[in-house]
């Protein structure tokens, strides 16, 4: 990286000057490039990247665009770089940053809003009002990685020191690039749900978030927490994370076996799976005065039964990310060793194969469910047992 007035280097992490990237062509096409390594400015620093994570908003993104917006448009051929569920260790600091150090191992949060929006000021900036302008004469300084600005496949990224969060010394790269997916799970059930100790809490889909949520839910107390499904290996892992009743839904009722444990329905629908009949049967499984958290992404409009809703006072929110530094408590649970967010890790690939590696994450190749990429250090291909 060439010399920039204010910008912290040190000789113990020399910097290239160009780094490997990959980046979006035409929907569905992805080029491994050189590209000039990104400088931090003020508040910000350099990330070297030692390890991914696949979400499947990055297959959404490389196929269809959305919700990237690049230059105020979709993000095909315009030389960007996704991926967004990153950890690494700092390489460089901006002006006048000195709450971290170079050679520090952070993980990342995907946004950074503008900070002067009304959302921005709430804490929400995952719902930055300014989402998409940070480009030419209407930036407002708005930063997603991996949306909005350059991400995670890469070797190296430029972050703000806002979306950090340090790695402890015993956590593997795996583990914390895991950090956003279960912030993401804390963001809806504490930030915006409220979700307190004693309530009952059911998960309908047992992804990556899913998984995490039930995790998450059983760390803060929640009781019961109950996991539905069709795989049941992924049911198993549930389990493993805390679910006090997992239900393969093409075995039993779901509705009457959270009737049947909690009496009155659950105060608490985490809705994974994205569906018209997933939603609805959430809102027959919900409490009159319960809440569902709405944290897929249908590929199609709905048809929902509001009256039922409506007749039932039932509150129904959306979540879009981990703001409000749900990131930082996700990291204080998994630094802690309450839930072993490992277990829905189950492959890893050199960054090289990133292709590859999003093949076994959109075909659930060997039934995988977190695929990490790796920039540096040891890659084992195979699928990670799970104990």
């Amino acid at each position: 990286m060439a010399e920039t007035a204010g910008v912290h280097t040190s000789t113990d992490m020399p910097l290239p000057a160009s780094m490997k990237a990959w980046v979006l062509g035409d929907p569905g096409q992805l080029h491994l490039i050189e590209k000039p390594l990104p400088v931090p400015g003020r508040a910000e620093v350099l990330v070297r990247i030692d390890a991914v994570a696949i979400c499947a908003t990055d297959l959404e993104i490389i196929e269809h665009g959305t919700p990237a917006l690049i230059q105020g448009g979709p993000p095909f051929n315009k030389n960007f770089t996704p991926g967004h569920e990153y950890m690494g260790t700092i390489a460089a600091l901006g002006p006048g940053v000195d709450e971290y150090g170079i050679g520090e191992r952070v993980t990342v949060e995907i946004h950074a809003g503008c900070g002067q929006c009304k959302r921005c000021r709430q804490g929400m900036y995952t719902s930055c009002h300014n989402y998409g302008l940070n480009y030419g004469a209407v930036d407002k300084g708005h930063r997603a990685n991996g949306f909005t600005t350059d991400g995670g496949f890469a070797e190296y990224a430029v972050n703000h020191i806002n979306t950090l969060s340090r790695v402890p010394d015993g956590m593997s790269d795996e583990e914390a690039t895991l950090v956003v997916t279960a912030g993401t799970s804390m963001y809806g059930l504490t930030e915006l749900g409220g979700l307190v100790a004693g309530e009952s809490v059911v998960v309908t889909g047992p992804g990556p978030i899913g998984l995490l949520a039930v995790a998450v839910a059983k760390a803060l107390g929640a009781s019961p927490v109950i996991l539905s499904g069709t795989r049941d290996a992924r049911l198993a892992i549930g389990t493993k994370l805390g679910a006090d009743r997992v239900v393969n839904i093409n075995n039993e009722d779901l509705v009457a076996v959270v009737r049947e444990m909690t009496g009155r329905g659950a105060d608490y629908v985490v809705e994974c799976a994205g569906t018209g009949a997933t939603i609805n049967e959430a809102a027959k499984m919900v409490n009159r005065g319960g809440r569902i958290c709405l944290a897929a992404f249908p590929h199609e409009p709905v048809l929902v039964d509001i009256g039922a809703l409506v007749k039932n006072n039932v509150y129904v929110y959306g979540i879009r990310g981990e703001g409000r530094s749900a990131t930082h408590r996700a990291m204080a649970l998994m630094a802690a060793r309450r839930f072993d967010a490992t277990l829905i890790h189950t492959h890893t690939f050199p960054l090289a194969e990133l292709p590859t590696a999003l093949h076994y994450a959109r075909n659930r190749i060997d039934d995988a469910i977190k695929v990490v990429v790796k920039t540096r250090g040891a890659v084992t291909r195979a699928r990670n047992a799970v104990a």
